[in-house]
């Protein structure tokens, strides 16, 4: 199954970030780009890939110690910027350091159960808004997400989601989502 740990934004603070996507998917050119739903919205803190039914036991088990481990922490969704001209993604802010040291204990947790974590790359907090099949210029997008300023929210759990890629080859057609299992941060901290 394909996994990731993440952390995912409370329904509130996803509204307010859903009315300034709603506001770029108004500007010039955003019916080419293709929009993450709102199920899709999280913040990645380390990505599987392809894991073995018989790894996820393991996996989970250092994962809710990674969790025990890490105190709750404050978070929020600010401003935003792109990867390239592919990825179009809002920022965080608060304490982003925790956040960064749970994705190095997800990640940690992986290679101690077995999983390949070869593709590292020092961890950039964000949330995928859209991406683009081809260059984009996302000023106009990124000018937009600059003013935005979501609600502070205490990032309470780390969550392990499965994701299946859309197959159908219907244009629009969104990955699913499903959260496998979740603990409580903090108690170890």
């Amino acid at each position: 199954m394909r996994l990731f740990a993440a952390v995912l934004p409370p329904e509130g603070v996803a509204s307010e970030l859903g009315s300034v996507v709603d506001e770029l998917r108004r500007l010039p050119g955003a019916e080419g780009l293709r929009w993450t739903g709102r199920p899709g919205w999280h913040f990645t803190l380390a990505f599987y890939g392809e894991v073995a039914e018989d790894v996820v036991p393991d996996l989970s088990e250092r994962l809710a110690r990674a969790a025990h481990r890490t105190a709750p922490f404050a978070l929020s969704l600010r401003g935003g910027g792109h990867f390239g001209g592919r990825v179009l993604w809002a920022g965080a802010s608060g304490d982003v350091r925790t956040l960064r040291l749970l994705a190095d204990r997800a990640e940690a947790a992986a290679r101690k159960a077995g999983i390949s974590m070869e593709d590292h790359r020092r961890y950039r907090p964000h949330l995928t808004v859209a991406r683009s099949r081809s260059d984009t210029d996302f000023e106009a997008y990124v000018t937009v997400l600059d003013d935005f300023a979501g609600r502070e929210w205490t990032v309470g759990e780390l969550s392990l989601v499965r994701s299946e890629l859309p197959t159908s080859g219907v244009p629009g057609e969104q990955p699913r989502y499903e959260t496998v299992a979740r603990w409580p941060l903090g108690a170890g901290a």
